[in-house]
This record gives C-alpha cells, structure tokens and sequence, in this order.
C-alpha cells in the first residue's frame, strides 16, 4: 500500500497566541481506494522542547508548577506540576532552547545534555512535536519562583528525591503527559545514566 494524502481546501480559522486551521482531505485506505473527504481542525503549535533536569549525584529532578489554560474546566486542578518546557522560535535549535529555557524557568545551568526522544504530544488536533530531553544540573541552588515578566510567567521551581517525584506520578499528583514520560524514563534508565554521568 502506498501512503498518501491530499490536502483539498485549507483555511486558517483564527490566528493568535496559537493558530487554528481548517483542513478538508483525503488520505488513502489500508483496504486500497480513498477515504471520503474530511474537515478537520488542526491547533498548529511547531516544534517544542521539554527538559527533565536531573542531578545524579543528589537523585533529584527539578519540577515546576504553573497555572494552565488547558486545565481550567477543572479549576481545583489549574496548577500543573511539569518539567522545564518552552517552543523553538524561529532561528533557534532544540538544544538551544534547552538550554534558554532552563534558565528562565528554573534558574538552572545546565552541565550535560542529551535526547530522551521526539514525539507528537497529541497529534489527533494538534501538530506539536517535542523534542524531550534530560539536563545534567547541580540541585544545591535550586528554589524560589522564576519565569519571565513579559510572558507573564509565575513558576515556582522545587527539586525533588526521584522517588518523591516518582510517587507523585503514583499518585496522579502529576497529570500532564510529558513530565510523566520524563519520569518513567528516568525509572527505567537512572543507573545508566549515572554510570554515563559518572556517579
């Protein structure tokens, strides 16, 4: 079977902090032939960054909470905990935001970098794809509320043991889907990673 799609009409339905497009299409079927033709909204978000940052010689990972617009029809739960993330602006690489990112919402330098994976966070509506990775910091100076004024950031920053952070992916007390990732990653691969940090 060959793999194909065709984009009929396109038309962006609103363009503000995110872009909402409008799309009619067809795409091939496993049976053979086409599909009838489509309309599908799509949120257009481009690539993004997430960073677990983990310091290996204290076995503690950063968290930061903040209020989200996303979480709001369960308004008792509108402050997420999640792990440093932000979205690659024009220019810039992934590793690059990374970095930046880790500043300014963590107040954290980050000493070695490496790739977890890239994935699509929710690609039934939306076209963000992010590219996670795991952050080598040192968690003694780690603390207080960071985030950037003029993007009305209010982040408040703790470092946590990895079982605590691990138990509160137990205990739904982490509900959003990318430091959930991040954390079961860490579960699976933190003795490699340390022999790899050199711990």
């Amino acid at each position: 079977m060959s793999k194909q799609f065709k984009i009929l009409e396109k038309e962006i339905v609103y363009s503000g902090f995110f872009r909402l497009e409008k799309y009619r299409l067809q795409h091939t079927l496993y049976a053979g032939g086409w599909s009838a033709e489509l309309d599908r909204e799509l949120f257009v978000r481009g690539s993004c960054v997430a960073v677990l940052l983990y310091d290996p010689h204290t076995d503690k990972v950063v968290l930061i909470e903040q209020f989200r617009a996303g979480a709001i029809l369960q308004p008792d739960r509108a402050w997420l905990v999640e792990i440093v993330a932000g979205a690659v602006e024009e220019g810039e690489t992934a590793r690059e935001v990374a970095y930046r990112e880790s500043i300014e919402e963590a107040g954290c330098e980050i000493l070695e970098l490496m790739v977890i994976n890239e994935f699509y966070t929710t690609p039934g509506g939306a076209s963000e794809r992010i590219t996670l990775f795991c952050g080598k910091i040192d968690s003694t100076k780690v603390g207080g509320i960071h985030g950037l004024d003029h993007e009305d950031e209010d982040i408040l920053v703790r470092a946590v043991n990895f079982d605590e952070a691990y138990q509160m992916v137990e205990n739904n007390e982490i509900e959003s889907a990318i430091p959930i990732i991040a954390i079961q990653w860490l579960a699976l691969n933190k003795q490699k990673l340390q022999l790899q940090w050199s711990i």
